[in-house]
């Protein structure tokens, strides 16, 4: 199954750890790495000290 971390790092460059997203979409056409950022942005709700964030796609 794969799965996506979710990071973000803050002023001084250290990474945080957000979250794990399981996939489970069967259509692989809508899976894009826009798509991705916008599901962990979701996670994070309005949170004003996270700008950016980045995943690592895993295999669990």
């Amino acid at each position: 199954m794969t799965a996506y971390e979710f990071f973000w790092n803050d002023n001084k460059g250290e990474p945080h750890f957000i979250g794990i997203l399981p996939e489970r979409r069967k259509k692989t056409e809508r899976i894009t790495k826009e798509s991705i950022l916008n599901w962990g942005m979701m996670i994070i709700g309005d949170n004003g000290e996270v700008s950016s964030i980045y995943y690592i796609k895993v295999e669990v």
